[in-house]
């Protein structure tokens, strides 16, 4: 049986490209975005892979990147199951500021903390381990029964959302997932063992 499963961060967000602080903000992708969940689409397409259900979350980047991977693969009209548990970090305070700005307000070693560290949270906002917490259950409760039962699963999503799955599939330490760096559009195809262990994963970049 397959048990696969793709995991693919959105593509470049009108955000990310002006250096802020995106968390449950709204913005939508850039031309370059665009492009790259588009690629990431042609990747799989040349692999073969059809997929049988597709999970993002509530914001637009996510949502429009699964939608470009799935035109790609002429499955527009797939299952789409939209959930927040699978929104990005909610950054607090930080939402909306530029991260030059953030580090003049508050200081850049404060400001790494707040990025960099796995459960110390920016003021108002979610940690990576607060992220997990709501990531975790419903990738056990929802996600995964699908690709254990053989369904080819897509999961668009965020940078820390996906961060938090990772580190639960592949069993990293805190300090492992927060070095892990996902690049934007880029899908990462996991092919897991009965028991839900990873038994292989390729990035296709």
């Amino acid at each position: 049986m397959s048990r696969l499963l793709v995991l693919c961060r959105h593509g470049q967000s009108e955000w990310n490209l002006k250096n802020l602080f995106t968390g449950w903000r709204d913005p939508d992708l850039t031309i370059k975005g665009i492009d790259e969940a588009k690629k990431a689409g042609e990747r799989l397409k040349a692999m073969g892979i059809r997929f049988d259900v597709c999970f993002t979350s509530v914001l637009t980047r996510a949502q429009n990147t699964a939608n470009l991977i799935l035109t790609e693969l002429e499955q527009a009209d797939l299952e789409t199951h939209k959930n927040l548990a699978l929104n990005e970090r909610d950054y607090g305070d930080l939402n909306g500021l530029n991260k030059d700005d953030a580090c003049a307000k508050w200081g850049e070693d404060q400001v790494h903390i707040w990025r960099r560290s796995y459960d110390v949270p920016p003021p108002g906002g979610e940690s990576l381990k607060d992220t997990a917490a709501r990531v975790l259950p419903y990738y056990v409760h929802d996600i995964l029964p699908a690709v254990l039962s053989g369904k080819i699963t897509l999961v668009a999503a965020h940078g820390n959302s996906l961060r938090a799955l990772i580190m639960a599939m592949e069993g990293l330490t805190p300090e492992e997932i927060i070095a892990r760096e996902l690049e934007t559009g880029v899908p990462l195809v996991y092919n897991l063992n009965a028991d839900s262990s990873v038994e292989s994963v390729k990035i296709l970049k």
